[in-house]
């Protein structure tokens, strides 16, 4: 269940080829299952036929969802990447300096994770709904193969202190409250905004362009969000931080 060392290492690549199935929902055509509609469109006529909320206020509904999803994994990532720092984040091999233990990492072991599968949800209210649901299974049992794998990695690295830490703060779940001391790390923010360009740009993109009911244009905006995140990573600096966490 544990990802490998090269599925750790090929990890973005993996998630853009899930995510590029997931628009592309070739079984679509292959088996005439009819035409083509965004997940954002399908969820809000379902919503309409079924009497829960007229059209006019169901589509509203499904794009304020969307965008406070997007709006949430953006807040992990970037919460997340400045108290981790970039070289950490991005790395390809997993990492054990120091342990974590401030920001988001009091209260859930895993924000970044959590913060892209909700990047991600986000992300499929674009695409056809089985592609949706392709992706989104596919993405939630490989961000769960990951976990496994730094824990696994992490525990063997640290020995008690990770146990202990394992046994104060949730998996994916966070908790509201929370006992575990700082540890004393100082956020950079300038850094990790500049790394996580992309969940920041799924926010923009779901709270304001969804209101034009275009999915080519949210699409293309999407490609150049990723592109703008390309650019910014790689001119980030590198060594902000040396300090892993799960």
């Amino acid at each position: 269940m544990r990802a490998s060392a090269i599925e750790f290492r090929l990890r973005m690549l993996i998630q853009v080829v899930i995510v590029v199935l997931g628009f592309w929902a070739p079984w679509i055509q292959a088996f005439d299952l009819g035409r083509r509609v965004s997940l954002l469109e399908w969820l809000a006529l379902e919503l309409s036929r079924a009497g829960v909320l007229r059209f006019t206020l169901s589509a509203p509904a499904v794009i304020l969802l969307g965008a406070f999803i997007a709006g949430l994994g953006a807040v992990l990532r970037v919460w997340g990447t400045a108290y981790l720092g970039y070289s950490t984040v991005h790395h390809g091999q997993m990492q054990a300096g120091a342990l974590v233990a401030d920001g988001p990492y009091r209260y859930v072991r895993n924000p970044l994770y959590l913060g892209s599968w909700c990047m991600m949800a986000a992300i499929s209210l674009l695409m056809p709904p089985t592609g949706a649901l392709f992706t989104m299974t596919l993405v939630t049992l490989f961000y769960l193969r990951l976990v496994l794998g730094e824990e696994a990695f992490l525990a063997s690295s640290w020995g008690e202190p990770y146990r202990q830490y394992l046994r104060a703060v949730p998996r994916l779940f966070p908790r509201l409250r929370t006992s575990l001391a700082p540890a004393g790390n100082k956020p950079h923010w300038l850094i990790a905004l500049l790394s996580e360009i992309n969940p920041i740009g799924v926010f923009v993109i779901l709270a304001f362009l969804s209101w034009q009911y275009d999915s080519e244009l949210m699409l293309k905006a999407i490609l150049i969000s990723f592109g703008l995140s390309l650019v910014a990573r790689a001119l980030a600096p590198r060594s902000v931080h040396s300090a892993p966490a799960p």
